[in-house]
C-alpha cells in the first residue's frame, strides 16, 4: 500500500498508533490489526475499515444533455435497503432528493443545474446509514436563454 500509507511518527510518544490511508480505495476495505510492544506489555487492536464508491457511467466532467448514471457501492455486507440521493442539500430551493432501491441514480439529459454536491446516503437492513458525497461537474452553456446579444458598435460584448 506504499506510498498511501503512513504512520504519525511524532504521535507515536503520545501512545497515538493511528494509520493513515491517501487515498482510499475499495480494495483496502477489510480488519486491519494494529500491534504494540512496549516494554514486556503487548496492546493490540482491530479496526474494521468500510469503504464507499461513488461512480459514473461518463467520464468527468459530464457533457450537457448526456445521460449520466451515478452509482453508489459501499463494502458493508448487510442487505441494502435503500439509496437516497441528496443534491445540494443545503444551499435552499435548488436542493434536491431522490430514494430508491438500488444505489444508482440516472440523470436523463443532465443540465447545469444538476452540477455541484451530491450527497449518496445507503441505508442497511442492520439500521447502518452510510454516506459519500460527490461533486459533479457538468460542461455546457451558462448563459442568456436568448441565443441573440447585442452590444453597441464600439463597446465590448460578453
Amino acid at each position: 500500500m506504499k506510498p498511501r500509507v503512513s504512520l504519525q511518527d511524532s504521535a507515536l510518544r503520545n501512545g497515538n498508533f493511528s494509520l493513515r490511508i491517501d487515498p482510499v480505495r475499495s480494495e483496502d476495505a477489510g480488519l486491519y490489526e494494529a500491534e504494540v510492544k512496549y516494554n514486556t506489555e503487548v496492546h493490540s487492536c482491530h479496526v474494521e475499515l468500510g469503504v464507499i464508491t461513488v461512480t459514473l457511467s461518463l467520464p468527468s466532467p459530464v457533457v450537457e444533455n448526456e445521460m449520466v448514471l451515478m452509482s453508489c457501492n459501499s463494502s458493508h455486507r448487510a442487505s441494502l435497503v435503500e439509496t437516497c440521493w441528496f443534491h445540494n442539500e443545503h444551499l435552499g430551493p435548488t436542493s434536491r432528493t431522490f430514494c430508491s432501491l438500488p444505489g444508482a441514480l440516472s440523470i436523463l439529459r443532465p443540465a447545469m443545474s444538476d452540477a455541484g454536491s451530491w450527497r449518496c446516503q445507503l441505508r442497511y437492513s442492520d439500521n447502518e446509514i452510510i454516506s459519500a458525497t460527490y461533486k459533479l461537474q457538468i460542461l455546457g452553456f451558462d448563459g442568456p436563454t436568448n441565443p441573440v446579444v447585442y452590444a453597441a458598435a464600439g463597446s465590448a460584448a460578453h
